[in-house]
């Protein structure tokens, strides 16, 4: 495969041939390397990461000297440093990026530290999903080297004093190595745009130039471009245009809830695969045919500790308590919920990214999202998890044969008990009644807690079907279209607020 073979450079194919330790041992080495980077930065000095390295067991040294941050306390502590342009704060050197979190929960806006290092960390893993492909029979080889659309935020970065800040998506287009640059769509021009509508716009007209063989990015704007190229050239799918393309790669969000629309626009079936990367690094993706889930990046760049998302370690709203008990790679169990915490090679220490995951195959440390520490719906003990309700909406749209694009969900007061408020996007004829009832009987199946809630506090469940538009819309009118931006999948305080009155105001 020539593309694979005469295009990467020797030193990321040496990286890649490494021989692979355990996963414990994967990370102790990681950890160790951490420290060693760090360890004459602001951070590193008060918490003696010299006397860290030299104890009997480093990791568990680590474990119990270092508090545990949220963005809040670690920003306030520390970060906020770093963006004001101080040097060795947590990390060696002044940090120039820094990636906007997509902001479905916590502060508007999330300064997130982008380093060298973390950038060569994410690239390394990329080419390591790359060279992957090999392991899917149903993969031509051709695919790999046609056009790669990522769709992602623009390269045209905000200007800070002494510093660039951008979704994460326009960094690492921006910072994309040379030898990527002819396989890469929509190009450095397009990538700049800023205007959502405007990129979209442009990829249109542009699209029959281009011969695609994967495309990249999160499922809503993926599938909202690809609808805009059907219709501005009259095709009966997107094969039509793209022959070639086989290999969804998406993340950001689960799938499900997509798929059957997604499909409705193909002329062939495509591969979906699945990755993990966050504004803080690249934590997981699917590396093998079928797999059971993503598989966590151990030995590059990032050291994980894995908190029970449970009342011990977590208060009503999902805020991580002062000190949980955290679990290693090797002694957690599968189809437990855990809380993510990481420390990386951008000055984040035992940081909670808030998100939840479950291991699905703890010999091969694959896992799935589960959802968010504060996007889950437990008011009277029904602990209705994100990704239960993903599942529900993909029962209910292959049981009623309709495609929901969005949706998202509320708790509510009702007659001194509690309910439900689901709002869900669908263009396609649908009776509410028959969704509440498919998606409660699919909610009682998949969760026992929510079964038995049912039956005593949870009193019912209350369904708006709303256009998909509407939820478009809204991320519109919040400045949240397109790049790593998703509508959150529970709604809760100002959040919830803004939502109502923007129904108000559409008289929906």
């Amino acid at each position: 495969m020539a593309f694979l073979e005469n295009s990467l450079p020797k030193s990321i194919a040496t990286a890649l041939s490494l021989k692979v330790k355990s996963p414990a041992e994967q990370q102790r080495r990681v950890l160790n390397m951490l420290l060693k980077k760090a360890k004459y930065t602001q951070f590193g000095q008060l918490y003696g990461f010299d006397r860290l390295l030299q104890s009997p067991d480093p990791v568990k040294s680590f474990v119990e000297t270092i508090p545990v941050f949220d963005y809040s306390t670690i920003h306030e502590a520390w970060w906020h440093k770093a963006l004001e342009g101080t040097a060795d704060v947590c990390w060696p050197g002044k940090i120039k990026y820094f990636a906007l979190s997509s902001g479905t929960s916590g502060a508007a806006s999330k300064y997130i530290p982008v380093t060298k290092d973390l950038m060569k960390g994410n690239r390394l893993v990329m080419i390591r999903q790359l060279l992957s492909l090999l392991n899917y029979n149903n993969i031509p080889l051709k695919t790999i080297g046609k056009g790669f659309l990522m769709i992602g935020g623009s390269t045209d970065l905000q200007k800070g004093p002494g510093y660039f800040a951008g979704d994460l998506s326009g960094i690492t287009a921006k910072k994309a190595p040379f030898w990527f640059s002819p396989f890469y769509r929509p190009g450095k021009k397009i990538a700049r745009t800023t205007d959502w509508n405007t990129k979209l716009e442009a990829i249109v007209e542009e699209a029959p130039n281009w011969d695609i063989g994967i495309v990249v990015g999160v499922p809503a704007w993926i599938q909202l471009c690809m609808e805009m190229i059907i219709k501005r050239y009259n095709l009966n799918n997107i094969h039509e245009i793209w022959p070639n393309l086989t290999i969804f790669c998406h993340g950001g969000v689960a799938f499900e809830p997509y798929k059957k629309g997604f499909e409705k626009m193909l002329g062939k079936p495509l591969t979906y695969i699945e990755t993990y990367l966050a504004s803080e690094g690249f934590i997981a993706y699917q590396d093998r045919e079928n797999p059971d889930g993503m598989k966590l990046v151990l030995n590059q760049h990032i050291f994980l500790e894995f908190v029970p998302f449970n009342e011990d370690n977590f208060d009503a709203e999902g805020n991580i308590n002062k000190n949980p008990r955290t679990f290693l790679i090797d002694e957690v169990e599968e189809d437990k919920d855990y809380a993510i915490l990481m420390s990386t090679s951008a000055g984040a220490w035992r940081y909670l990214i808030g998100d939840t995951i479950r291991f699905v195959n703890k010999e091969k440390s694959e896992i799935i999202i589960t959802g968010r520490t504060k996007h889950f719906l437990s008011l009277v003990g029904e602990h209705l998890s994100v990704d239960n309700m993903n599942r529900a909406i993909q029962l209910a749209n292959e049981k009623l044969n309709i495609s929901v694009m969005e949706f998202t969900v509320t708790g509510i007061p009702i007659e001194g008990l509690f309910g439900h408020h689901w709002y869900v996007g669908t263009d396609e004829a649908v009776d509410k009644n028959i969704l509440k009832k498919t998606l409660d009987e699919a909610l009682i199946e998949l969760n026992d807690d929510y079964a038995v809630e049912r039956k005593s506090a949870l009193k019912e469940l209350i369904i708006d079907v709303l256009p998909e538009k509407t939820f478009l819309d809204f991320m519109e009118k919040q400045g949240k279209m397109g790049g790593q931006h998703k509508f959150p999948r529970v709604l809760k305080g100002t959040k919830l607020d803004e939502w109502k009155m923007f129904l108000k105001e559409r008289n929906l």
